[in-house]
């Protein structure tokens, strides 16, 4: 298990928990209700990979497996409590690299609220301090405005394009890369959003 897992972190109205098995029929009725927002920025199989999982139990049960070996942590996204979200760690990579991706999605009900930018300063802070990672990327669709919006916000660097990066909504699809790395916030991401932070 990586450490600073299982972690809760708050700021505000905004909060993240670990996901668990209980969770699973409010994330499906949450995720179901924003299908039309999520579908073209979620990841999908590609046909020679087999089918994917065979429910959301069992997609939580191997993300929470892979916590406990310290290559991911599964975020439950809550906005006074109530879940609206998901932020998933993964890729965690220790030793000279000391490195990880992140992901997320926010209903669409939520968007606009600055939910998604807090929640992901506050994980940054917890990989770049508690968890002593070096460096965090995360992956975009050129596409996707509202996520680029997210890491313009907080001051992610853009290192270059990866051409047929990750497989979505059927087809490969080139995503631009971001990354921020610990000697440049050593403010702390979370100091980025407040007032005056000149970004």
């Amino acid at each position: 298990m990586s450490p600073g897992w299982p972690a809760e972190l708050q700021h505000g109205r905004v909060g993240l928990r670990p996901l668990k098995v209980r969770d699973a029929r409010e994330w499906r009725r949450l995720h179901d209700a924003n299908r039309d927002w999520l579908t073209p920025w979620e990841a999908t199989l590609p046909e020679a990979s087999g089918p994917g999982f065979l429910s959301v139990r069992s997609m939580i049960r191997t993300l929470r497996r892979r916590a406990r070996q310290g290559q991911s942590m599964p975020f439950v996204v809550t906005w006074d409590g109530e879940m609206v979200g998901q932020m998933t760690v993964s890729g965690i990579t220790m030793g000279s690299a000391r490195w990880a991706s992140v992901g997320y999605w926010v209903a669409q009900s939520h968007a606009g609220r600055g939910i998604t930018p807090t929640a992901l300063a506050l994980v940054c802070d917890h990989l770049l301090g508690t968890v002593g990672l070096h460096r965090i990327e995360i992956a975009i669709r050129p596409e996707n405005e509202a996520s680029l919006r997210v890491v313009q916000k907080l001051g992610f660097q853009r290192i270059g394009l990866a051409p047929r990066y990750l497989h979505i909504a059927g087809r490969w699809c080139d995503h631009w890369l971001f990354q921020v790395v610990a000697e440049d916030v050593s403010e702390g991401m979370l100091a980025r959003l407040e007032p005056g932070a000149g970004r």
